[in-house]
C-alpha cells in the first residue's frame, strides 16, 4: 500500500492565492485585448481616414486610442499591485512556519542552510510573484489570441509568427540549460562565503589578538572570487541569450512586414495589413522576451522553492498533543540510547534511573562521557534513539513545550542570552513578573549587581549578553533557569565561569530548589557543587558506572589507602577523585 504524500506547505500557500490569480487572469485577458488598440487604430486610420480625409474621424479615433492606452496602463498597474499584495499574503502565511522549521533544524543540527538563506528563499519567491516575468507567464498563453488573429489575416503570416515563437522558445531552453549550473554554483559559493565571513566576525577578538586577519581574509576572498566567477558566467550567458531573444523579436517583426508586403503585392492582403501583422507578431513574442530576459530570477525563484519545500517537508508542523497536568518532578529513564539527531553513533547507551520529586543529582565523569548529551535528552531537546525519558510518566520529548516550558529550568553548557533587558532575559521574554524576576536574581546573587546599574532590571545587555562578563552572563542564565521556581531543573556546568562568590550563590540556589521540592540534575566537573546534592552519578563512555547517595559514591571513589616503604599510611585527598 502506498504511503500518502506529505502535504506541501508551499503548494498549499500558493493554492490559497487562487483569488488573486483568478483576478490576474481576468485582468490579463482585458490587457491583452487592449494591446491590440494600436493595431486597430492604424487599421482604421488607413481604411477610413486616409480614404475619406475626414479630420473629425481622425480626432475621435485618436481620443479613443488615448483612452484605451490610459486604461491599459491602469490595468497594468493594477495587475502589478495585485500580485504585490499576493506576494505579501504568501509571505504572511508562511513566515511563521518557516521560522519554526529553521528553529527545528537548528535544534537538531540539521544541514538545511542558515536562517538568512531560508528567509531569503521566501523573499525570492515573494518577489517573483510580483515580477514582470511571472506576469509574462500568464500573458504567454493569452498571446495565442493574437496569433489566431494573425492566422485569420493570412496563414503565411501565422506560420511565420509560429516560427518566431519556436525560435524564442528554443532560445529559452538553451538559456535555461546554460545558466542553471552556474547559478546553482554561484548560490552555493555565496552561502559558503557568507557563512565563513559570519563565523570570522563572531571570532573577531581571537583574529585580532593573534594576527590572523590576513589569513582569514585570504580564505574569504577565495570563496568570494569563486562566487563572483560563477555569477559572471551565468550573467554572461543570460545576457547573450537576452540579446538573441530581442534580435529574434526584431527580425520577426521585420520579416512579417516583408511577408505582408509580398502578400499585398500579390493582392492577397490589404495595404495596412502588413504593418498590423508586424505589430501583432511583436506582441506574440513579447511575453517570451520578458521571460527570457528575467530568466535568472526565474531560476533563483525555482531553486528557492525547492530548498524551502525541502526544509518544510523535513520539519512538518508537529501534531497537537493532549494537554497534560503540571509535572511534579518524577523523572524516569528506561534504557535510553541517544546521540546527536541524524547520527547513528550513540553517545549514551542503556541509561536507566529514576528520580523522585525534590531529589538532586550531580552527574560527574570525564570529558566526552556524555553529560551534555544527557542534559539535552533530559529536557527534550534531542530525542532518544531508543528508550524513553519520562517526566511524571509522559514522554518529555513529545510534550508540548509551550505548556511544559514554565515548569522546566535549563542552563546549557554554552550560555545563550538574547538582545534585551535583564528582566526580559530572566523572564524568558514573556511578560515579566517583576516579583519572580527579583526572587530569581536574589537566588543567584545578581541583585547587588543589578542595583548598581543605571537602568536596574531594565538595563539592556546587548546581543548574546555582550555587555556582561562571563560570570555575569552565567548568573543571568541561571536566574532565567530558576525563574518561577520550576519543578525540574537541569544545569550543565553551571559554575564554569563563576568566582568564589558565584559558587556560594550557586550552592544557595541549589539548596533553595531542594527546599521547594524541585528535581535538580547538575552536570559538573567541579567538586564543590557536590555539597548541595543528595546523589551522585558517575558517567563514563555514555554509561552509568556508579549511582547512589552522595557520601556512598564519594567513599567508593576515594582511592584505597596505601603504605609507603617505611610503613607510614598515605591517604590521597578527595580532589583526586574522577570528575
Amino acid at each position: 500500500m502506498k504511503q500518502p504524500l506529505k502535504k506541501s506547505d508551499l503548494r498549499t500557500a500558493l493554492i490559497d492565492l487562487y483569488p488573486y490569480l483568478k483576478r490576474l487572469l481576468l485582468f490579463s485577458v482585458f490587457t491583452n485585448i487592449l494591446v491590440l488598440a494600436p493595431s486597430g487604430y492604424m487599421f482604421q486610420v488607413y481604411d477610413r481616414v486616409v480614404n475619406s480625409r475626414n479630420h473629425k474621424t481622425l480626432l475621435m479615433l485618436t481620443f479613443l486610442v488615448l483612452g484605451l492606452y490610459i486604461m491599459l496602463e491602469v490595468l497594468d498597474w493594477v495587475r502589478s499591485q495585485m500580485m504585490h499584495d499576493a506576494g505579501l499574503e504568501f509571505d504572511k502565511s508562511l513566515r511563521g512556519r518557516v521560522f519554526n522549521a529553521i528553529f527545528a533544524a537548528r535544534l537538531q543540527n540539521m544541514p538545511v542552510g542558515s536562517a538568512s538563506q531560508a528567509m531569503g528563499d521566501l523573499k525570492s519567491i515573494r518577489d517573483f510573484l510580483s515580477s514582470n516575468a511571472f506576469i509574462a507567464f500568464i500573458d504567454a498563453p493569452l498571446a495565442l489570441l493574437v496569433l489566431v488573429l494573425i492566422f485569420l489575416m493570412h496563414p503565411y503570416l501565422g506560420w511565420f509568427a509560429v516560427a518566431g515563437a519556436v525560435a524564442q522558445f528554443s532560445i529559452g531552453v538553451v538559456n535555461e540549460r546554460r545558466i542553471r549550473e552556474p547559478l546553482a554554483a554561484a548560490g552555493s559559493s555565496a552561502m559558503s562565503a557568507q557563512g565563513y565571513a559570519g563565523g570570522a566576525l563572531r571570532n573577531a577578538q581571537v583574529i585580532e589578538s593573534m594576527g590572523m586577519l590576513n589569513s582569514i581574509r585570504k580564505r574569504w576572498l577565495l570563496r568570494q572570487q569563486e562566487f563572483l566567477y560563477h555569477q559572471a558566467v551565468a550573467s554572461d550567458s543570460a545576457g547573450v541569450n537576452s540579446a538573441m531573444s530581442k534580435l529574434v523579436q526584431s527580425l520577426g517583426s521585420a520579416l512579417l512586414l516583408g511577408v505582408g508586403c509580398w502578400l499585398t503585392l500579390r493582392g492577397e492582403l490589404h495595404g495596412s495589413g502588413m504593418i498590423i501583422a508586424s505589430i501583432l507578431g511583436g506582441r506574440v513574442l513579447s511575453p517570451l522576451v520578458v521571460i527570457i530576459g528575467g530568466w535568472r530570477h526565474v531560476e533563483e525563484a525555482r531553486d528557492a522553492w525547492f530548498r524551502l519545500d525541502h526544509l518544510l517537508y523535513s520539519f512538518p508542523v508537529p501534531g497537537k498533543s493532549m494537554s497534560l497536568p503540571a509535572p511534579t518532578g518524577i523523572l524516569s529513564l528506561d534504557g535510553v540510547v541517544a546521540g546527536p539527531p541524524e547520527s547513528r553513533v550513540p553517545i549514551l547507551r542503556n541509561v536507566a534511573f529514576t528520580v523522585a520529586p525534590g531529589d538532586s543529582i550531580a552527574v560527574i565523569g570525564p570529558s566526552a562521557a556524555g553529560k551534555t548529551t544527557l542534559a539535552r535528552v533530559l529536557v527534550g531537546i534531542w530525542p532518544a534513539m531508543s528508550g524513553k525519558v519520562r517526566l511524571d510518566g509522559s514522554d518529555i520529548y513529545t510534550w508540548n513545550k509551550d505548556e511544559l516550558g514554565p515548569y522546566i529550568g535549563y542552563l546549557p553548557q554554552f550560555v545563550e542570552l538574547f538582545d534585551g533587558t535583564i528582566a526580559e532575559n530572566v523572564a524568558r521574554f514573556g511578560k515579566p513578573d517583576m516579583e519572580k524576576v527579583r526572587e530569581a536574581c536574589r537566588m543567584v546573587g545578581l541583585d547587588a549587581l543589578i542595583e548598581s546599574l543605571p537602568g536596574k532590571y531594565d538595563t539592556p545587555i546587548g546581543d548574546d549578553g555582550a555587555f556582561l562578563s562571563g560570570g555575569q552572563r552565567q548568573r543571568v542564565a541561571l536566574a532565567r533557569a530558576v525563574y518561577g521556581m520550576p519543578k525540574f531543573v537541569v544545569l550543565d556546568e553551571p559554575n564554569s565561569n563563576l568566582d568564589e562568590a558565584g559558587d556560594a550563590a550557586l550552592l544557595e540556589t541549589l539548596r533553595k530548589l531542594h527546599e521547594r521540592k524541585a528535581t535538580v540534575i547538575v552536570m559538573t566537573h567541579r567538586m564543590n557543587v557536590l555539597a548541595a546534592v543528595e546523589y551522585i552519578m558517575l558517567l563514563v563512555d555514555g554509561q552509568i558506572r556508579m549511582f547512589g547517595p552522595r557520601d556512598e559514591v564519594l567513599d567508593a571513589l576515594q582511592p584505597q589507602p596505601t603504605h609507603s616503604q617505611n610503613g607510614v599510611r598515605n591517604e590521597p585527598a578527595l580532589g583526586g577523585a574522577p570528575a
